[in-house]
């Protein structure tokens, strides 16, 4: 969908959902903040904090293709290459055929309402250059389709109606457009303008809008694009994109002017001074695909839980049909993630993240004097936390069954029977004797050790055995390419009683073979805790405990070099 380095992100792995249960915890790297307690609220962003959740829709003629949205053009954009398989007078011309006559935005509204969202954001205009609303700008348009109505309009009444928030994505990017980054590109910042300016007048309050980047020159005329967006819609939440450029990322906040920044499938590391908003797709592609590999309901309920807790929100992409209907098999999934925040919505909606920054197997939310503690795939009966500086007065577990707590100097222990435990994220709360907000951000400890593997790629440090245990789904270890064998390994400092292991596969379906193994504390051979033929996105064992002074996952066969984005290894109690 976005920018071309957040598609290699995204076929890299590093989803957040493949966040679960271990016992090496990580350590986000901390942004600078004041010294106690998240930063204040600015007034205009006050809702959008509270929100948490909102719905990305990625629609257009080429959902008739099945294919990603903008970058299955072929030769659509020099400064980031892709292998766009559509020719583009095949990809120019599909608005021809578009005619979604199942398209209801009442009903669209009602699936992001069911599912918990507080507001939506739609693909108005992406780097394909084609408009979801009649315009003076361009004819390639909805008006020019079977269709001829207005998306963007219906879509926004539908809104306004059922008090649900709006906003439009909208690429200052123009694929299609010849005078796009030439120099006739004053002509192309005019027509965007006029865009701009349609968008925001003729659909009444409008939310925020979500600008795209592509890599390349931000050739947009900035300040001027800013001084429209506002005099139009003065109280609008603008994203951080319209600035970045070749040597950016998706996390800096370059102008005054945007109100938050926006990592694309991934979360950022925990900040409470600045807002941020990651973007995450329910399948495996933006727009919609035939037969897609969706997210489970624990999966989803996992990422926004760790979104909140690193003080973030999370809008979850959804691509509708070419009739217009949102596919059943995601709305499934979108009422199941609505069931579990009826229970649960206390401990996302309107909290700020922390105080606890995120952990492999834990987040935490808080909100007056409770926080929140966010188990994500819970596996043993007790939880460990590092101290915190306030005494806890009760323990109780949203949705029901009971707590129990023990707090010392040193730490805070969770007990939950398993019978109340969620797949997805138990939520246990701590009712504190004083406020919460005052907290200062408590770091997550890693476990005492030291990683190996048989090989690097390349010998690359970014893709050491390290990189699997640092609680971080954004690094990896790699082996070489073309390796069919391989072992990841991670020694104790001093033997450690454990009894499962979680390993998330960056490119699901290259091991074919591969067993767990573990050295006795007392020495000696490798003993195998399990076996198995495929890993896969989330692959967890459990095993009776063991106290181990090592362990380390033997691959016997893979198609190409293995490469493991997290090994988090589960510590008995």
């Amino acid at each position: 969908m976005l920018s071309s380095n957040a598609r290699r992100l995204g076929q890299y792995g590093l989803l957040s959902t493949l966040m679960a249960t271990a016992a090496i915890g990580g350590v986000h790297a901390a942004a600078a903040r004041t010294p106690a307690g998240p930063a204040p609220i600015r007034a205009k962003m006050a809702w959008w904090r509270d929100a948490r959740f909102g719905l990305f829709i990625h629609w257009g003629p080429v959902s008739l293709t099945g294919q990603e949205i903008s970058w299955s053009r072929a030769n659509s954009n020099p400064k980031c290459p892709n292998n766009g398989g559509i020719p583009i007078d095949v990809y120019d011309n599909l608005y021809q055929k578009f005619n979604p006559t199942q398209f209801d935005a009442k009903e669209w509204v009602n699936v992001a309402r069911r599912a918990g969202m507080k507001y939506m954001v739609l693909t108005a205009k992406h780097c394909d250059g084609f408009l979801l609303w009649p315009s003076q700008a361009s004819g390639y348009n909805m008006s020019a389709t079977p269709y001829h109505k207005d998306i963007c309009g219906a879509l926004s009444d539908a809104a306004h109606q059922q008090g649900m928030k709006i906003g439009w994505y909208y690429s200052p990017m123009d694929w299609r457009d010849p005078d796009f980054r030439t120099a006739r590109n004053a002509a192309f910042v005019g027509r965007m303008h006029t865009e701009l300016h349609e968008l925001l007048s003729n659909y009444g309050k409008i939310d925020m809008l979500w600008f795209d980047w592509d890599c390349g020159d931000p050739a947009y005329d900035q300040p001027r694009t800013y001084r429209l967006v506002k005099s139009l819609q003065p109280k609008i939440l603008i994203d951080n994109r319209l600035d970045l450029g070749p040597h950016s990322n998706n996390r800096e906040i370059l102008s005054p002017n945007a109100d938050y920044y926006t990592p694309e499938q991934e979360l950022s590391a925990y900040d409470d001074q600045r807002p941020w908003e990651s973007c995450m797709t329910l399948g495996e592609q933006w727009s919609w695909k035939p037969n897609d590999k969706l997210k489970s309901v624990p999966a989803v309920v996992r990422a926004l839980a760790s979104c909140a807790g690193g003080d973030g929100n999370l809008l979850l992409d959804v691509g509708p049909m070419p009739d217009g209907r949102i596919e059943p098999r995601q709305v499934t999934i979108l009422n199941g993630v609505g069931d579990w925040l009826k229970t649960h919505g206390a401990s996302i909606y309107g909290t700020r993240g922390g105080p606890y920054k995120p952990a492999v197997n834990y987040v935490s939310t808080r909100k007056g004097n409770t926080i929140y503690i966010h188990v994500l795939g819970w596996n043993g009966a007790a939880v460990s936390l590092p101290a915190l500086p306030a005494r806890i007065v009760k323990a109780t577990v949203l949705g029901g069954g009971s707590a129990a707590f023990q707090q010392s100097d040193d730490s805070v222990r969770l007990t939950v029977p398993a019978a109340a435990h969620d797949a997805g994220d138990t939520v246990v709360a701590l009712t504190l004797a004083g406020s919460a907000m005052r907290l200062a951000p408590i770091e997550s400890v890693f476990q005492a050790g030291a990683a190996s593997a048989s090989n690097v790629f390349q010998n690359q440090g970014e893709y050491g055995p390290d990189k699997a245990f640092d609680g971080n789904d954004k690094t990896r270890w790699a082996a070489d390419g073309g390796a069919k064998t391989a072992w990841l390994q991670w020694d104790y400092a001093a033997p450690t009683r454990i009894n499962g292991v979680t390993i998330a596969e960056a490119y699901a379906g290259r091991v074919t073979s591969f067993q767990i193994q573990y050295r006795p504390a007392a020495g000696g051979s490798w003993i195998t805790a399990a076996r198995g033929t495929h890993l896969g996105e989330e692959f967890h064992c459990a095993f009776p405990p063991v106290t181990a002074r090592a362990v380390r996952l033997q691959i016997l066969d893979a198609t190409d070099g293995p490469t493991i984005t997290e090994m988090k290894i589960q510590t008995a109690k």
